[in-house]
């Protein structure tokens, strides 16, 4: 697979020194754009699966943190977000057309960092809409030794009164040509870009919080906004179908903020409790993204996940 030069930009908290992106191009001919940083890493490296509307130069500071402990970091733009190729002409939607089509991604992914000979052992990292990915690709045969989840979407929250509708939607839009409309209550500017940092759901840490901002000011083609109809109704699918399986057989670390108001939390507790060798780690006043709240939350959940990587070698 060829893997040619593509943007990082590093004007914002710009990483690790020595990062790079390239382009990769899925079985399906998409364009996905993939990052590493800290190649020559002395303890293995972490496959960074984002959540939905991410790119790579939000885990820039992930990747700081993995490095100061001894890790490379890969990370990736999904299909249909970052710079990555999008697939409908109102590009600031998500969508996907099948959920199973992110497996494609982790492909590159894995090739990329097999072609760059980036250091072994390796491990999973994987955020919200990534922790569904990257379970998924557990099952699959993902070479990794161990996996650390944050806010993993293995279920979407909804209110109970509005989960028939939103699978009704999902299932009926679609078959009206209208699958690439956003679900009501969605919007198609960036959250970070339209909502206020008082009460946000994401992090409770101002500085993260303005790090987003610069970004995607800075570079407004990495901007997305809400799902389409069509991914809706796979996430749920897919969420549905991975609730059902059996915990893969290696260790795991969960980290989720006990104010979590995206997710299922109860999918990630029960899934949790069910993982022979899994770990759920509260994180006291945390929100949705618990790697992104300020350094006293953050640095002992990335001594804690480095732990249970290195502890499985």
């Amino acid at each position: 697979m060829a893997f040619e030069s593509a943007p990082l930009f590093t004007d914002h908290h710009p990483g690790p020194p020595g990062g790079q992106a390239h382009w990769a191009t899925t079985s399906d001919g998409l364009r996905v754009r993939i990052a590493h940083w800290n190649a020559s890493a002395p303890k293995g490296t972490v496959l960074l699966f984002p959540g939905r509307t991410e790119y790579v130069e939000k885990y820039a500071p992930a990747a700081t943190e993995l490095a100061a402990r001894g890790l490379a970091t890969v990370a990736i733009d999904w299909r249909g977000q970052g710079l990555a190729d999008r697939m409908l002409d109102e590009v600031r939607t998500g969508h996907v057309v099948d959920f199973l089509d992110y497996q494609k991604d982790v492909a590159c992914m894995v090739a990329l960092a097999t072609e760059m000979k980036l250091p072994q052992p390796w491990f999973l990292l994987a955020h919200s809409m990534g922790g569904c990915i990257g379970l998924r690709a557990l099952y699959d045969g993902l070479p990794v030794k161990a996996a650390a989840f944050t806010g993993p979407m293995w279920g979407i929250r909804i209110a109970g009164h509005l989960r028939p509708v939103a699978w009704v939607l999902s299932q009926v839009m679609p078959k009206l040509g209208q699958g690439h409309r956003l679900p009501p209550g969605t919007k198609l500017s960036s959250y970070v870009m339209s909502d206020p940092f008082e009460d946000n759901l994401l992090t409770r840490d101002r500085e993260m919080w303005d790090m987003m901002v610069d970004q995607l000011n800075a570079h407004p083609d990495l901007s997305l906004g809400g799902p389409s109809i069509i991914w809706l109704r796979e996430a749920l699918l897919e969420t549905q179908e991975l609730s059902r399986m059996a915990a893969p057989d290696l260790p795991c670390i969960t980290f989720m903020g006990t104010n979590e108001r995206i997710i299922h939390t109860e999918r990630v507790v029960q899934r949790m409790q069910s993982w022979p060798r899994g770990e759920l780690v509260m994180v006291e006043d945390g929100e949705h993204e618990v790697m992104m709240e300020g350094p006293a939350k953050r640095g002992p959940i990335f001594d804690r996940m480095v732990q249970t990587f290195l502890a499985a070698v």
